[in-house]
């Protein structure tokens, strides 16, 4: 059957007739699905016909044993709508997206074989791609153009230029494409020169580009490299995504446009990425790694035309202008009013949240139940933990020695971590160690020092022996480049002294299921009393100083002598605490969860995971989309694993900066 969109020297046919891809991409998993009818809409406001999508494995198969296409996985769905809207679709499906998703894609699962290599031919890897396409494939198929449904562009992997040259592999992820009834127009994407192209396009595959700049600069490089066909911009970067640590990046409506206007007066097609970023919901959002981890934020805002929330920005009116320059648009305002949009969507009123009791988890069963043990601290991989935390508890014994006519206790090395750990030892909180957000620094081993701590570990001085915990983080598998599939954990081991220890106990926190669970621990726990260091009570909305012993160790920094009584530091031994707070909503209504007075951790709203903060900026707010808001009281809850935090509020609007000292 013939595919509905045709290449020709001279550009696309689309069902025979001459035809300019204007498309934005969309990812379904970024979206909450009551909201995606109103993103697809405001693609159809600014003058888009064709929505783009990558797939995410990782979404759909969260465990080995486990596949969905429901809520946020349902990508059949999403098309439909899609197709109601008057919008052609383009669906790439990977196995590998990028897309500064956690693990570019790949279930965390895939990893448990050490052996395991990513994006090749090997055996053991494409058996497990084939059987997640023979699950994929036919959701997508059943839905093209050539049966009457809307996907009319498939790609091929996803800028593979950038990781290998098995053409081999190419050609078996094309023919399975093709076996498995997509008959449609295949696509690969790359960057922009020939060394990306020589390795990511396939015979069979249309080669498209990607490029943020310089738009006819690469249209003759493309000319010469891909000649005799359309020219595409598979991802036209008009905006950029966001590291924990760095700034915020935007980038001007009237830069983009200028570019956008170079493409279409020249007849290539383009794919806005993106149209509207989303949000890195749970701990889904990933990291790259260019010397140094740096993990993705919450927000995937993208400094997209489309904001998180939907709002139409500046870059959006300048878009649309050059769009309306070679499509029939009505005017702007006219077109809203018969797609039933309104520019700014509604935000609920900036106000406080009220903190209702602060709870220290240590003391719970979630940290203080026996796990079984393993030899060697488990990868998260060994044990099937996706993301969140993993808990490491064992016995060791610690002495005073005294070195240079100070005693001093041999500090704890971690290597090889993955990715941040926060250390417990007796009940004293002893600090975090490891990466920290966009900074470039040497944390192999990642080292805890236990001296700053001897007064209160050894205030005799002798020996004794010692209940240690470790929590340690993912912060992001690597999505891009030659780290990918990079596994999480203290995956070298626990150095003291002279040798490794072993012997530890593993318990898993998939954080992102854990809301109800942490509740629940929360109602049951006694509030934190307060005192003259203690930051919140219950009832309280904030109150007095930090936790000054947790800020002075974090990050493996030394601590305040505690030789003398500290009841900052006390505060501080109290961590990770639980915050349990609410609002009211008169309706449901989108808002913007202000925890620029937290540290660090994950928050939930009415038990949905709505993502990391980290006082490091550049993200102070976290999106609550108006399907998790109820009429009527809201409740909040963080897991904070830095600091008791000060306050909470609401916002009308992102706030960008940084609060940690």
């Amino acid at each position: 059957m013939t595919a509905l969109l045709q290449p020709t020297p001279d550009g696309f046919l689309r069902d025979g007739e001459p035809h300019v891809v204007v498309s934005g991409a969309i990812h379904y998993f970024r979206v909450h699905p009551q909201q995606w009818r109103d993103r697809l809409r405001r693609l159809v406001a600014m003058g888009c016909n064709t929505v783009e999508t990558y797939v995410a494995w990782n979404v759909h198969q969260p465990a080995r044993d486990v596949t969905t296409f429901e809520g946020f996985a349902d990508l059949g769905r999403f098309l439909d709508i899609a197709a109601e809207e008057g919008l052609d679709a383009i669906v790439r499906p990977g196995p590998y997206i990028c897309a500064e998703w956690e693990n570019g894609g790949f279930p965390g699962w895939i990893l448990a074989d050490r052996n395991l290599r990513l994006r090749n031919r090997n055996a053991p890897y494409l058996e497990l791609v084939d059987a997640w396409f023979d699950q994929l494939i036919p959701v997508i198929a059943h839905r093209q153009a050539a049966r009457g449904g809307n996907v009319m562009m498939v790609q091929v992997e996803n800028e593979y230029g950038s990781f290998g040259d098995d053409t081999v592999y190419l050609a078996h992820l094309r023919d399975g494409l093709i076996a498995r009834g997509i008959e449609e127009l295949l696509v690969t994407s790359d960057g922009p020169a020939r060394m990306w192209l020589t390795g990511g396009a396939v015979d069979g595959a249309l080669a498209t580009v990607n490029f943020g700049s310089r738009a006819l600069e690469v249209l003759a490089m493309a000319e010469e490299e891909l000649p005799a066909q359309p020219q595409m911009c598979m991802e036209f970067w008009n905006g950029w995504f966001d590291h924990w640590g760095e700034g915020h990046h935007e980038r001007t409506g009237g830069d983009a446009a200028g570019e956008l206007a170079d493409m279409l007066d020249h007849g290539m097609s383009v794919n806005f990425y993106m149209a509207h970023g989303g949000t890195n919901f749970g701990l889904q959002a990933g990291a790259n790694h260019f010397g140094f981890l740096q993990p993705t934020t919450t927000s995937y805002d993208y400094d997209a035309p489309i904001a998180e929330n939907g709002a139409l920005t500046e870059k959006f009116r300048a878009f649309r202008e050059v769009i309306a320059e070679h499509r029939e648009l009505p005017p702007l305002e006219e077109h809203l009013e018969q797609l039933e949009l309104v520019a700014q969507p509604a935000t609920l009123p900036a106000g406080d949240v009220r903190v209702e009791k602060l709870a220290s988890l240590r003391g719970t069963e979630r940290f203080t139940r026996a796990a079984e043990v393993h030899p060697t601290p488990p990868a998260f991989e060994d044990i099937g933990l996706e993301r969140g935390l993993l808990r490491f508890s064992r016995e060791i014994e610690i002495a005073a020695v005294e070195r240079e006519g100070r005693p001093e206790i041999s500090p704890l090395k971690l290597y090889d971590l993955h990715d941040r750990a926060w250390v417990y030892v007796d009940g004293v909180y002893l600090g975090a160690t490891g990466v920290v957000g966009n900074q470039e620094s040497e944390i192999d081993p990642a080292t805890i020092e236990l001296t700053p701590f001897l007064g209160r570990l050894l205030p005799d001085g002798g020996r004794r022996t010692v209940r240690v915990e470790i929590l340690v983080e993912n912060l992001g598998r690597v999505n891009f480049g030659p780290k990918l599939g990079e596994r999480k954990g203290i995956l070298g081991g626990v150095w003291q002294t002279i040798r490794f220890l072993n012997g530890w106990e593993a318990d898993s926190w998939p954080l992102e299921e854990m809301g109800a669970e942490l509740a629940a621990l929360l109602e049951a726990a006694p509030s934190l009393t307060a005192g003259p260091h203690s930051t919140l009570t219950a009832g309280a909305d904030a109150a007095g100083a930090d936790a000054a012993g947790a800020d002075a160790a974090a990050d493996g920094a030394a601590a305040p002598d505690t030789d003398a009584p500290d009841a900052a530091a006390h505060d501080a031994d109290a961590l990770p605490v639980l915050v349990g707070a609410s609002f009211e909503a008169d309706s449901p209504a989108d808002t913007f969860l202000d925890v620029s007075g937290a540290g660090h951790g994950v928050a939930y709203v009415n038990g949905f995971c709505v993502g990391r903060y980290w006082n490091i900026g550049p993200q102070l707010t976290l999106y609550v989309p108006a399907p998790l808001v109820r009429e009527g009281r809201n409740e909040v809850l963080l897991l904070d694993l830095e600091k008791q935090p000060t306050q909470l509020a609401l916002a009308a609007e992102h706030r960008f900066g940084r609060t940690d000292d």
